[in-house]
């Protein structure tokens, strides 16, 4: 890493040359549409998204850089070596000219292809973008062993990121699974069922824009919206969406305020522990509640009648005990593979910053 940043530094004085996409690679698109995608198809198809799918044909056999022409723009890279097919609103970019590396190429535009193509923007977002768009993009041209350098660093980081990723993956599985195994009871005998109605409270959120400025929360069903200087409930409670996104489920043990969108719960403590509540009905499927047609929404009436179980108070803590250890491991960002992978993850994004900094010869 000192070597190449030793190299780099003896460039910042005289930098390096810089090149349009259009000077340098074939600029295109696909034929393809997404209906033609198929389960067990041999070939890569690349769409407008992150998700890869699969073609029984190949439109293309080369190195190249995918990105979409609507949706994600400066979000959604793919890098291909080999036989694949291409949507008709995905661009390849492929490098013709041997000045430069495609993987260097790539992690280039990562960091500047955004900003620029905002830059060319008349609005707040860029919603499609056009091939000569692309090819107006200038990469950097350091020699190509400094490229290959890079790129060898950089792959070192990604593949530690990914492997950082699959192995939280692996944890929040294993955590769904003991959550279930522990929140699992036979409905007839071991523990009482009793409609949750008669453990919580469930009570409405309400506007808060003309509440005075302060630092407790405000809640709504997509989470946290702002604060304010007074609060509806001091905690704990579970907070379940009214509207939206009917399983993002929140526990707090603070004072707090939500809006409609939002329910909260006042819970009797004595018989049900609200830790254990939310964990609950962290593995129920609220969204089959949903009679709405438009957008999905809950009831009161529908969640006071779901069945809850209510083993002692000594088991439900031992349950608690447990699922915020789990919970801990894969979401706190403050420790375990999550802190790890966001230290990891800042440490990529600093070197990328670093070993991706060119200027440009002769500039004024």
């Amino acid at each position: 890493m000192t070597n190449i940043l030793n190299l780099l530094k003896d460039l910042e004085p005289k930098g390096v040359q810089f090149a349009r996409i259009a000077e340098l690679a074939q600029v295109g698109t696909g034929s393809s549409n997404r209906n033609e995608s198929t389960g067990d198809g041999e070939f890569p198809f690349f769409v407008r998204s992150k998700t890869v799918y699969k073609s029984t044909e190949y439109e293309f056999d080369e190195e190249a850089i995918i990105i979409p022409g609507e949706g994600g723009i400066g979000d959604i890279f793919h890098y291909i070596s080999g036989k694949y097919a291409l949507h008709q609103r995905a661009y390849r970019i492929s490098f013709t000219d041997d000045r430069v590396q495609t993987k260097f190429a790539l992690y280039y535009m990562k960091t500047a292809f955004k900003e620029f193509i905002m830059q060319k923007a008349v609005s707040a977002t860029v919603t499609s973008i056009r091939k000569p768009m692309i090819e107006d993009f200038l990469i950097p041209l350091p020699s190509l062993e400094i490229q290959k350098e890079i790129v060898r660093i950089l792959d070192t980081f990604t593949e530690l990121e990914a492997e950082l990723e699959a192995e939280l993956e692996a944890r929040k599985k294993q955590y769904e699974y003991y959550r279930n195994h522990l929140l699992t009871f036979e409905q007839q005998g071991g523990v009482r069922w009793v409609p949750m109605g008669e453990v919580a409270k469930i009570r409405n959120g309400s506007d808060w824009k003309a509440l005075p400025s302060g630092g407790i929360p405000v809640f709504g069903s997509g989470g946290k919206m702002g604060s304010v200087g007074t609060s509806v409930h001091d905690g704990p409670s579970v907070l379940i969406p009214r509207k939206g996104s009917l399983g993002n489920l929140f526990y707090l043990n603070e004072p707090f305020w939500t809006v409609d969108t939002c329910f909260y719960t006042e819970i009797d403590s004595s018989s049900c522990l609200p830790k254990f509540l939310y964990y609950y009905l962290k593995t129920q499927d609220l969204a089959a509640l949903n009679l709405a047609g438009g957008v999905p929404s809950l009831t009161q009436t529908q969640l006071n009648r779901i069945l809850v179980p209510i083993p002692n108070i000594e088991r439900q803590a031992e349950i608690v005990e447990i699922l915020d250890k789990f919970d801990a491991l894969v979401s706190d960002l403050s420790i375990g593979l999550p802190a790890e992978l966001k230290a990891r993850r800042q440490q990529y994004e600093y070197y990328r910053n670093q070993l991706l900094t060119f200027k440009e010869i002769d500039a004024a």
